[in-house]
């Protein structure tokens, strides 16, 4: 079958199947990029700040039409108030995050809060590579404007130590802080005490700030798009299997020629060796005449 195969014009015929075999493939690929598209965010205005008072409600659940909304706050840190978030990255080193409690200056105040009823949100202000290099959180009166980002999950059956907490969880935080809370923390952009900036991107030094940028949004998978990429895959394997198919034919077919030639060499050969007619030892007696 390899001669069949190795045949000029099968040969050709085989380039034409890898060709068609390509485009299918290209095409699938085409099908398959365009399966998983980005949805539409539902809020395009995430860029523009938004006080906090007015974006989310302490006591409530996380709305995600507020998720990585810049927003701003005016109120003071608590100095004692702070903790190492251990596992975060920054250009590709491993440190901390410190995560601070912020007053809230005219957020509703939650039932129950006791005798100095305030409302806090915990604030990632910035990256350190070592726990020796924490810095304080500034005093006085703040403005804050950083990205509203929903709060994370505690690490289950993690004990973090004294002075840190195991992710950014407000459910974790209240308890260490003993404080009531929005639903939610804020990754600082700038901290303005009065018109000087006392954040982590103009303090420097040992303390980087985050530049926590927009999540991407989420993916859908267009099923239909999907069927068609593994679609497209098929027809590329069938027009490899029709060449194929079409070599065999043409190899079978010689076969049979070759079959039938050699039987038609076989019967001629017969007929040299016994010409037709009756054989002499075969020719039937005369019968006698009978005389009147």
């Amino acid at each position: 079958m390899l001669k069949t195969a190795l045949r000029p014009r099968w040969i050709a015929g085989l380039l034409f199947a890898i060709v068609i075999s390509g485009v299918f493939v290209l095409l699938s690929q085409w099908q398959f990029g365009r399966s998983t598209q980005a949805e539409v965010p539902v809020a395009t205005t995430t860029e523009e700040p938004k006080p906090l008072t007015s974006a989310l409600q302490p006591g409530n659940f996380f709305p995600g039409s507020v998720a990585d909304q810049k927003t701003t706050a005016t109120g003071s840190y608590d100095r004692q108030k702070q903790v190492l978030v251990p596992g975060r990255l920054h250009d590709g080193a491993k440190g901390y995050w410190i995560v601070s409690a912020f007053a809230v200056t005219d957020a509703p105040v939650l039932a129950g809060a006791g005798a100095s009823p305030q409302t806090w949100i915990p604030v990632a202000r910035g990256w350190v590579a070592d726990p020796a290099d924490v810095v304080a959180p500034p005093s006085g009166t703040i403005k804050l404007t950083g990205r509203l980002i929903p709060s994370e999950a505690p690490l289950p059956n993690t004990d973090a130590g004294p002075g840190r907490a195991t992710a950014v969880s407000v459910a974790e935080l209240i308890n260490i802080w003993e404080v009531s809370s929005y639903p939610g923390f804020i990754a600082a952009d700038t901290e303005l005490a009065g018109t000087t900036d006392v954040g982590a991107a103009d303090v420097g030094g040992d303390l980087k700030p985050l530049n926590i940028g927009p999540q991407p949004p989420a993916q859908k998978v267009n099923w239909l798009n999907l069927f068609y990429a593994a679609e497209w895959v098929v027809f590329a394997g069938f027009a490899l299997f029709i060449w194929w198919r079409l070599v065999k034919d043409d190899y079978r077919r010689g076969l049979e020629d070759a079959l039938d030639e050699e039987q038609a060499a076989q019967a001629s050969a017969a007929d040299e060796e016994h010409p037709a007619g009756p054989h002499p030892t075969e020719a039937r007696p005369t019968e006698p005449k009978v005389q009147s």
